[in-house]
């Protein structure tokens, strides 16, 4: 298979479209602005042809931030796109669709991803979606975008997710999930007082979540925010740790990214040497995989932010380029399975 990218700075989908033929999945990421638009358009170019679109910036070797990207696989691919609708409320109801366009794909773990696009509500929609991957043990990667608008099938929705059931015909696709993180200390703290519809953390070890976070890193109300670039919260999951971005502060509570329930067990984390462990996330894939057709990826907000801060994002791009054609979109948060992660990379390699 090959991976085809094509992006307007402008916004012109007929710019970002030259050079494509025969794609066999779409995926549209355009601005808020002109989305419904691109959406129309893009469904009328190649009717009929599996898609998936959200409102968010596009990157391959540059970013797009306020025009439109299209990332398309070409050549080698078999793919069914749909939506689950009430995201929030009942995705379970719409499942039979995803059970129908696993069987018509017909892929294994093997050689088979699904890649989503969520409008919210992120939690309760990958735990509906991964109990009908994990019957064949396929991967899921994607993230949410940006307005709480998605895309399938040229048709535009809210409070749902948009998904493409993608198979590799020429072999292996694999995931990963990449932290830039580490523990901080030895702190461990069991969450109380949370409020799991609006994310709210309001007690850390019986006390003021505010007020744990300013006392342990000596900062003030407003330094909060930009802090948790450097030290967001994780939760234990296992092995694994989830991140936890901080959203804003709330009396004296914080509102997170992504939820937390009562008798959650979180640690404090901090940046590591975020260069490094990119240069080492490469060499696995590499290792994983002597010859790549493509990567897809994406990577959260926050960390385009700090690497645009730190200089870096543009030689994060050119770094990423050394495994190939990869291509991805920023996300709102990012999906690796059933888990809703927050800071983190997650993609999908094609062999």
């Amino acid at each position: 298979m090959k991976q085809f990218f094509g992006m307007s700075r402008r916004g012109n989908l007929d710019e970002a479209l030259q050079g494509l033929r025969q794609p066999q999945f779409l995926m549209l990421l355009s601005n808020n602005d002109q989305f419904e638009a691109h959406v129309a358009a893009l469904e009328q170019r190649f009717p009929g042809v599996p898609s998936i679109g959200c409102i968010g910036m596009a990157y391959q070797t540059g970013m797009v931030e306020q025009g439109v990207g299209v990332i398309a696989f070409t050549g080698g691919v078999t793919a069914a796109a749909n939506v689950l609708e009430q995201a929030s409320t009942m995705p379970v109801k719409y499942i039979q669709r995803l059970e129908k366009d696993i069987q018509t794909v017909g892929g294994s773990a093997r050689d088979t991803v699904c890649i989503d696009f969520c409008a919210g509500n992120d939690a309760c929609v990958l735990t509906t979606i991964y109990t009908a991957l994990q019957k064949r043990g396929i991967s899921l990667m994607g993230g949410t975008g940006d307005q709480g608008r998605v895309a399938a099938n040229g048709r535009v929705y809210q409070d749902a997710v948009a998904y493409g059931i993608v198979r590799n015909q020429g072999g292996r696709v694999k995931t990963y999930k990449e932290n830039i993180y580490h523990q901080l200390g030895d702190y461990r703290f069991v969450a109380s007082g949370t409020d799991r519809a609006n994310y709210i953390l309001g007690a850390l070890n019986g006390k003021s979540a505010k007020q744990v976070y300013k006392d342990i890193l000596h900062v003030s109300d407003q330094e909060i925010l930009t802090r948790t670039f450097q030290n967001p919260f994780g939760k234990l999951n296992g092995d694994d740790t989830c991140i936890i971005s901080i959203k804003e502060v709330q009396g004296n509570a914080l509102a997170c990214f992504r939820q937390v329930n009562d008798s959650d067990v979180l640690i404090l984390l901090e940046l590591g040497d975020y260069r490094a462990i990119v240069h080492q996330t490469i060499a696995q894939i590499c290792r994983d995989f002597p010859r790549r057709s493509a990567v897809f990826s994406v990577n959260c907000l926050f960390r385009y932010k700090l690497f645009s801060e730190q200089g870096y994002m543009q030689d994060y791009l050119r770094d990423m380029a050394a495994l190939g054609n990869h291509a991805g979109f920023v996300g709102y948060g990012e999906h690796y399975n059933n888990r809703f992660v927050n800071q983190s990379m997650t993609c999908v390699v094609f062999e």
